[in-house]
């Protein structure tokens, strides 16, 4: 009787909500229109409670685009003529909004409760479909629903308002006098991650921080090596977290390569174990050089933008600020629903390395196919454009 009853209290409990403030966001806007633009920073109409109040919402944008004024006149004539105004109270519903708001001064607070309050109804939304997720698990093991899980809760905290904006040149040009005197005091050091190779950290100045780099090359180019080799010299020289994302390759290969190019051993004695008692020393020191560093692998192949970010967010709880992240190679990756159209897909994909290198502050190699028409070019140099799928990649 007792689990009926919390049954019951659980199904008729109202979700968070504030109409208060609602009212207090849409009447504001009419009495101070100049105010949109810090309000539509914070609200979609989707984030209102009530249906009513959408629409509303969704109308001020509408005459807001078509550089009309946002008042109750010029509403109730917009929502009477899309056949919405009784739906949403008639005129006088949208008069009262005026005459019961609170100070117009006060509106980026109102409009924050109201995204406050709809950020918890998704988090409780997501929240039951996570719990339907374990009730029927569509063939899905525990580890695959708490990859989903995790996604979904992620997809609520990326839409959390930014701090982002315009920004006035005088606190930049501050900054960067200070960087310019801190380079000089230096003289020349490296301001970004060192590579291990002379002339490219010469050349940037190590790979900076929220950086995307593409490494491009036909197959079988020396590309997975190359990155490989930035990666040891960040994790073993400078100690710092690096994740690697093989699309291509399992983990255990990429390790396999690893322990013949820091060891100093032929590749082919690697695979094939046949060891000389002079490669077994250098084996040992190698194994005994890399089980400490922390270096993580990734193999999932067909891995998505999302699930990228999600377990990367779990690396950096559990090893701090990541030092750099490998993905071999991107046009591996997947975006759900973009199959039909590769330059969408690519175009999402590059969109979403070069977000995931801001949100970690951490430079991000990406590896890339070039065409197979350079093969045919007397002068072999690429271009930007031999990119594969090049458009959105340069």
């Amino acid at each position: 009787m007792a689990v009926i009853e919390e049954d019951i209290s659980a199904s008729l409990k109202v979700t968070p909500h504030s109409i208060e403030a609602e009212r207090s966001v849409l009447g504001g806007l009419m009495l101070s229109p100049s105010s949109w633009d810090d309000v539509s920073e914070i609200l979609i109409p989707d984030d209102f409670y009530r249906v009513d109040h959408r629409t509303i919402y969704r109308c001020m944008g509408a005459l807001i685009e078509r550089q009309m004024p946002i008042d109750i006149i010029t509403i109730s004539e917009a929502l009477n003529d899309i056949g919405e105004l009784e739906k949403v109270g008639g005129i006088g519903y949208i008069s009262e909004m005026t005459e019961s708001t609170g100070a117009a001064v006060n509106l980026a607070a109102y409009a924050t409760i109201v995204k406050e309050r709809a950020m918890l109804r998704r988090l409780i939304s997501v929240g039951n479909e996570i719990a339907d997720s374990g009730y029927n698990t569509q063939g899905m093991d525990s580890a695959e629903l708490i990859d989903q899980a995790e996604t979904k809760v992620f997809q609520i905290a990326d839409e959390r308002p930014t701090n982002g904006g315009p920004q006035p040149i005088s606190p930049l040009l501050t900054k960067a006098v200070e960087r310019i005197e801190f380079l000089k005091k230096t003289k020349g050091a490296l301001t970004g991650l060192a590579t291990g190779f002379a002339d490219i950290d010469e050349m940037t100045s190590g790979l900076q921080p929220a950086d995307l780099v593409v490494i491009a090359g036909r197959p079988s180019m020396g590309k997975s090596a190359f990155a490989m080799n930035i990666a040891e010299n960040a994790a073993i020289s400078h100690n710092q977290p690096v994740l690697v994302f093989s699309l291509e390759m399992p983990a255990d290969s990429l390790v396999l390569r690893m322990l013949s190019s820091l060891g100093r051993i032929d590749q082919t004695k690697i695979r094939n174990g046949q060891l000389s008692p002079e490669d077994w020393p250098r084996l040992v020191s190698t194994v005994g050089l890399l089980e400490s560093k922390p270096i993580l692998f990734d193999d999932t192949a067909g891995i998505t933008p999302n699930e990228m970010r999600a377990r990367t967010r779990r690396v950096a709880r559990e090893k701090g600020q990541l030092g750099l992240i490998v993905i071999d190679y991107l046009q591996l990756m997947q975006v759900p629903g973009n199959a039909e159209n590769r330059a969408t897909e690519i175009s999402e994909i590059s969109r979403s390395l070069k977000g995931l290198a801001k949100e970690f502050n951490c430079p991000v190699v990406a590896l890339s196919q070039l065409n197979r028409s350079l093969e045919q070019r007397p002068d072999k140099r690429p271009v930007m454009s031999d990119l594969r799928e090049s458009g959105a990649i340069e």
